[in-house]
């Protein structure tokens, strides 16, 4: 029994890997092992396609609403959209003090997007792996946010964003200024002289990881839901029933609270690069 539900967690664990295999054609891999063996420039298809999925569903669904619109008594659906956007909007002008007219729909998109992502965590564990599995696909993990490669790439986007802002609103100069001369200053040149190898290196670590506790923490959060929900899996039939339901009442708060959190800190940092002292 502890070997079969060993293997049962591992299954669900493990991705649909896309790679060059040993024999140097490429191909899908069979097995966990054959999938580690591909290296670096595999690709996760399950994670990859149903973000993919999961944003054009997104940009179809606002993109209708929009096309729709109208000024008078509005739609449920339209409805919901604009108390999104509100929401989304007064978010932003809380957090952040610049003026940049990308920040508002980035949020917008981070924050939807993410939660359509964590909220995949919401179907049974066995239903579409094993809908999949009829068509000869034997793994496929449904959350895109339980995998490292897509929320560090996610986070890793806002740190080129970060950087890019950075040396556009206090140049080239302003920005290496930024990171050599604080925390640490004074103005005897000489001591200010000494100082600047901390600095660099206490600025330095923190701007790097911003984006890497950005990608984690999501990634965190959401893969220990989702061992729950496979550990609920393993037991009797009506067990599961008792405990997946509260558990998948109080997940989608976490869903939400984590789409939520990604979303203000990506905004904070930028707003921390338009900053210009």
């Amino acid at each position: 029994m502890a070997g079969s539900s060993t293997e049962y967690i591992k299954h669900h664990l493990t991705n649909l890997v896309f790679g060059q295999h040993s024999d140097g054609t490429w191909g899908l891999a069979d097995s966990a092992q054959e999938a580690k063996e591909m290296g670096f420039w595999a690709i996760n298809v399950d994670s990859m396609g149903w973000s993919i999925a999961l944003a054009v569903i997104f940009l179809g669904l606002f993109k209708s609403v929009a096309n729709k619109v109208t000024s008078g008594v509005p739609s449920g659906l339209q409805n919901f959209v604009e108390i999104m956007i509100d929401f989304i909007d007064g978010t932003v002008k809380d957090s952040f003090h610049g003026r940049n007219p990308l920040i508002a729909p980035l949020a917008l998109t981070i924050f939807v997007w993410v939660f359509l992502m964590n909220a995949m965590d919401l179907i049974p564990v066995d239903f579409i792996p094993a809908l999949f599995n009829l068509f000869g696909i034997h793994f496929m993990k449904v959350v895109p946010s339980t995998d490292p490669n897509i929320t560090l790439g996610m986070s890793f986007s806002v740190f080129a964003l970060i950087l890019y802002y950075s040396i556009k609103v206090k140049g080239i100069g302003g920005f290496a200024g930024e990171l050599s001369l604080h925390p640490f200053n004074n103005k005897n040149p000489l001591i200010q002289v000494i100082f600047i190898p901390i600095n660099l290196f206490l600025e330095i670590l923190n701007l790097v990881t911003k984006p890497i506790s950005l990608g984690l923490r999501l990634f965190g959060n959401m893969y220990a839901g989702e061992m729950i929900f496979i550990l609920i899996a393993l037991m009797p039939f009506w067990i599961q029933w008792t405990l997946s339901v509260p558990w998948a009442i109080f997940h989608i708060l976490v869903i939400t609270l984590q789409a939520f959190i990604f979303m203000v800190l990506t905004v904070v940092y930028l707003s921390m690069a338009h900053e210009d002292h």
